[in-house]
């Protein structure tokens, strides 16, 4: 198969004006963004550093008028980006100056919320965090949680399949959906999964979860709601040096206990919070892990007395109990906001995101900070320790010419160094434009062709999110060569700030 996602026809003025038109058409003129003023806020995501207008934004509020923006753009050959709350960190929504951003910000309704069947059926712009505060009242919950499930949405989390804090014992978000309802390129409707437990047929749920926006616009996510466990504790426990830190993580799963959450963040990062958030956390420890258990009261108290007796095993320098509601809330208070954290000590961050075998973490965070001094920038590691979702932020100033290509070139060896002790090169993050290279040393030929055949499934054209998440075989042909031979990184041409 040939590369797909060819870039169409750079769109002048007469034709932009066209699109406009036709789309005004249908759609009201205030949702219908084309002035530079109103395109600016859409210009990125979280990963700031690549910035683009696009040619035009929409902002539909029926599913009926996402099927009519659809059909049009396939007509005339424009690429599509959908965009949910603009939280991601991997340049997903990362705007093309020939396509339309296809905002899904209006669609914020929990469309039903059934307590019985323990599901809820939400729009994509539903924040993560509002389903759970919906279903409060029943005394149930929506057990992933990104960091930023304050504002990011369910639409996006399904695009990038999110983790967060307890994915560890409640899995990602693939794990906790029954049903999409997307639409195609070509304006069709399509429901996959079902509300029952499993559908026959190929997996197209797991297919669509992650996917990253290049496959279908998501409408509509029916969500698996969990029970409130009857009691949750947490264990803080600090450590003077990072590789115990990570010995101890080992342990304790090795012990057989899964627990809710296990977190990990080095003594930068620790600082750097403390800082922020005076969480009370314990600024001399080399590194700290949060533990929570969670389950009957029984279970709770039989579980924190075991991981107590690992951490001590394992050196640990000092440990403490949360004995109510209160003090678990602040205990987690700081690593959900160790991100924003670190604008207070670095002009801008480069949050990475990779996955490696537990058992290799301290050999991991070793070689980290070896290149952190190779590379004469600071790193401030935070990241899901009990599945190996490293989070390495990389502090750097976009201000000092050659600094931003600098780190982005450490963590290009970062998501290598994942994939050479046999992890991957995203745990939650997706890959986006930020990791696309990198796809070249995780996957060979063989299995990018497949990619691109699946792709071209479901858009034949390449215009829903083209040149993201997927690299065509000659763009890990100039990488491979550059890998080999120095230079400049394919993606370096990219718009940035």
């Amino acid at each position: 198969m040939t590369d797909p996602n060819p870039q169409p026809a750079k769109i002048g003025a007469a034709e932009k004006q066209s699109l406009i038109d036709s789309l005004q058409a249908f759609l009201p003129t205030a949702s219908v963004l084309h002035r530079e003023e109103e395109l600016r806020p859409y210009e990125c995501d979280a990963l700031s550093a690549y910035r683009q207008l696009p040619l035009i934004a929409v902002l539909p509020e029926t599913v009926k008028q996402v099927q009519r923006i659809l059909r049009l753009c396939s007509a005339r050959k424009v690429p599509v980006v959908a965009r949910g709350a603009g939280t991601g960190l991997s340049g997903g929504a990362l705007p093309l100056a020939n396509g339309v951003l296809l905002s899904l910000a209006k669609f914020n309704r929990i469309l039903d919320l059934d307590p019985v069947n323990r599901v809820a059926r939400v729009q994509p712009g539903v924040r993560n965090l509002a389903i759970s505060q919906a279903a409060a009242p029943h005394a149930l919950y929506y057990a992933p949680d990104p960091s930023s499930q304050i504002a990011c949405s369910i639409g996006g989390n399904v695009a990038e399949n999110s983790g967060g804090v307890h994915c560890l014992k409640y899995g990602l978000t693939v794990h906790n959906i029954l049903k999409l309802e997307i639409v195609t390129i070509d304006g069709e409707l399509v429901t996959i999964g079902a509300d029952a437990l499993d559908s026959p047929g190929y997996d197209l749920l797991a297919l669509m979860t992650g996917s990253e926006g290049m496959l279908g616009v998501i409408v509509e996510v029916t969500v698996k709601l969990l029970p409130q466990p009857e009691s949750a504790r947490v264990i803080l426990a600090a450590f003077d040096d990072i590789e115990k830190a990570g010995s101890a993580v080992a342990c304790i799963i090795g012990a057989g206990i899964i627990p809710a959450g296990l977190e990990m963040m080095d003594k930068a990062a620790i600082c750097a919070t403390e800082d922020f958030v005076h969480a009370n956390y314990p600024t001399d420890a080399e590194a700290m892990l949060l533990c929570e258990v969670d389950g009957t009261s029984a279970e709770v108290t039989e579980q924190i007395a075991r991981v107590e007796d690992v951490l001590n095993s394992c050196g640990a320098t000092e440990i403490r109990r949360s004995n109510n509601e209160q003090e678990r809330a602040v205990f987690w208070s700081g690593r959900k906001a160790a991100f924003p954290a670190m604008g207070r000590i670095s002009p801008d961050y480069y949050c990475m995101d990779g996955t490696i075998p537990r058992r290799r973490l301290g050999e991991v965070l070793a070689r980290i900070e070896q290149l952190s001094q190779e590379y004469g920038l600071r790193i401030a590691n935070v990241f899901h320790a009990g599945d190996g979702n490293l989070h390495p932020l990389i502090l750097y100033d976009a201000n000092k010419p050659g600094e931003l290509e600098r780190t982005e070139e450490l963590g290009g060896k970062i998501c290598q160094l994942c994939v050479e002790v046999g992890g991957t090169i995203t745990g939650e993050h997706g890959v986006g434009v930020e990791k696309i290279d990198q796809m070249c040393i995780q996957f060979d030929k063989s299995e990018l062709t497949q990619f691109h055949a699946v792709k071209h499934a479901f858009d034949p054209d390449g215009l829903l999110n083209p040149g993201k998440a997927v690299p065509t075989l000659h763009r890990c042909a100039e990488f491979g060569a550059m890998h080999v031979h120095g230079g400049k990184l394919p993606h370096a041409d990219l718009p940035r700030f």
